[in-house]
């Protein structure tokens, strides 16, 4: 029989053999195997999964991964890896869930600028230990709820991204559906009704256990200028389950609209648009999802809220970071050309890019060398273009890629106490641009019919 080692790195793996077998993912795949065979289960024996030390340890080394900064107890993701002990931390909380001790902290309530508004975004920090349950309790639910979960929602969900819902943009409009209702949920996460969330989350699961420990997050309230307060609504957006909360409640919506009456939906989380054939239509659909919405307590946000008509020449719209327009392609051979749905960062989006870049190079950092300059310049580069090169985003990619030039010109001219100009000549002088990435020649203009993800073909080459 074939020796079975625990792997030190992760108890949620084990090694038969020379065969991996990662056990949470494969109870997250026998829990969706069963949820999607039955709809109408209810998940009843969910606790013990909860429980299990390699599914809390999951939830550590995802909180791990993700960062983030410290809740109401100060405890920093390092001085738990490096003083108190990861290990020690998830055995502790295995036992608190276990006798019932366990009780989750408020969270932070911190404030942070909405890009290109002068508004603030409320965000509510969990402490470490918090975040580790939230996440735990999130891989064992997330798997029963994406067996209901309907394609148009695309936010927060595995396997699923943003440029699936865009993807559908181009394939719809390709279709003849040139009517546009753009929207956005007000306060999605603090206007959700507790009680009825809990009832979306109960159509699920019935596990008692599991429920309460819902209803403790749900209660923990926030803490701001050193006064806890609880919100009588809202799933605090900054938590791990929060956006799992969210598209369990939302799903409401997805799953009584109706395709063929009013329109092509395509939602991630709070943030959606309808593709239409009409502007009668349109007009329905609005209605619809107005009527929708009040059904849930929830409303739109009226300035983000509108109809647009994608003609040639006409204004488009922005989702997701793009800004999409119908335009016209180039003749060949004195035919006409032919009209699709391009897209492009935003404004906004171009806003934020810029931003950052000047952050990385600001006075204040003229002591640091220009290397760890340029790496994380090039850092942020490849993120912001990794999502925006599946696009007709060549012009702005130049923008940017200038921009970052000037920049990294001024702060080298500025480190020697020169001008710009000394910068630019050290940049030019360089073989490698002084290591700054190039954005020319990664661009992916999107095709109606084509999948967006790069697949393998026979030879197993990349192709699109």
């Amino acid at each position: 029989m074939s020796a079975v080692k625990a792997s030190p790195a992760d108890p949620g793996t084990v090694a038969v053999g020379r065969v991996s077998v990662d056990k949470v993912r494969a109870l997250q795949h026998t829990l969706y195997r069963s949820a999607k065979a039955d709809p109408g289960r209810r998940f009843h024996a969910l606790w013990d999964k909860v429980l299990r030390r390699d599914v809390l340890w999951r939830g550590w080394v995802a909180v791990r991964a993700n960062g983030g900064a410290p809740g109401v107890d100060r405890t920093t993701l390092d001085q738990i890896e490096h003083e108190y002990g990861a290990d020690r931390l998830v055995d502790e909380l295995a036992c608190e869930l276990r006798d019932g001790s366990y009780r989750p902290l408020p969270a932070r309530r911190v404030y942070i600028p909405k890009p290109g508004t002068k508004e603030q975004r409320p965000l509510s920090i969990p402490a470490v230990r918090d975040r580790i349950v939230q996440t735990a309790l999130k891989i064992v639910l997330e798997p029963i709820y994406e067996a209901d979960f309907l394609p148009c929602s695309v936010g927060f969900r595995p396997k699923r991204s943003a440029h699936d819902g865009l993807q559908v943009l181009v394939d719809e409009t390709w279709r003849g559906r040139r009517w546009v209702v753009e929207t956005d949920i007000a306060n999605c996460f603090s206007a959700i009704p507790k009680d009825r969330l809990m009832a979306a989350i109960e159509e699920r699961v019935c596990d008692e256990s599991v429920l309460k420990l819902l209803r403790a997050m749900l209660r923990a309230g926030v803490m701001e200028s050193g006064t806890v307060t609880h919100p009588v609504t809202g799933t605090p957006q900054g938590g791990s389950i929060s956006p799992l909360m969210c598209n369990v409640y939302l799903h409401r919506l997805d799953r009584a609209w109706d395709t063929s009456a009013f329109g092509v939906l395509v939602r991630y989380a709070d943030d959606a648009v309808v593709l239409c054939r009409s502007r009668q239509q349109a007009e329905a659909a609005l209605a619809r999802l107005r009527g929708l919405l009040a059904e849930l307590g929830l409303e739109p946000k009226e300035a983000k809220t509108r109809i647009v008509e994608l003609v040639v020449g006409g204004e488009g719209f922005d989702f997701l970071g793009f800004h999409h327009r119908m335009v016209r392609s180039r003749g060949v051979r004195g035919r006409r050309g032919v009209e699709f749905l391009a897209r492009w960062p935003s404004d906004r989006a171009m806003r934020r890019a810029r931003d950052r870049i000047h952050e990385l190079t600001v006075r204040s950092r003229l002591l640091l060398p220009v290397e760890a300059i340029v790496r994380e310049i090039n850092r942020f580069l490849r993120g912001w273009a990794g999502y925006f090169r599946y696009g007709h985003s060549t012009i702005r990619f130049d923008k940017i890629a200038q921009y970052a030039g000037q920049r990294l010109a001024l702060f080298i001219g500025k480190r020697h106490k020169r001008g710009p100009g000394f910068g630019w000549i050290a940049i030019r002088r360089s073989p490698d641009q002084c290591g700054l990435i190039s954005l020319n020649g990664i661009v992916i203009a999107p095709r109606a019919g084509k999948p967006w993800r790069e697949k393998p073909n026979a030879g197993g080459e990349r192709r699109r």
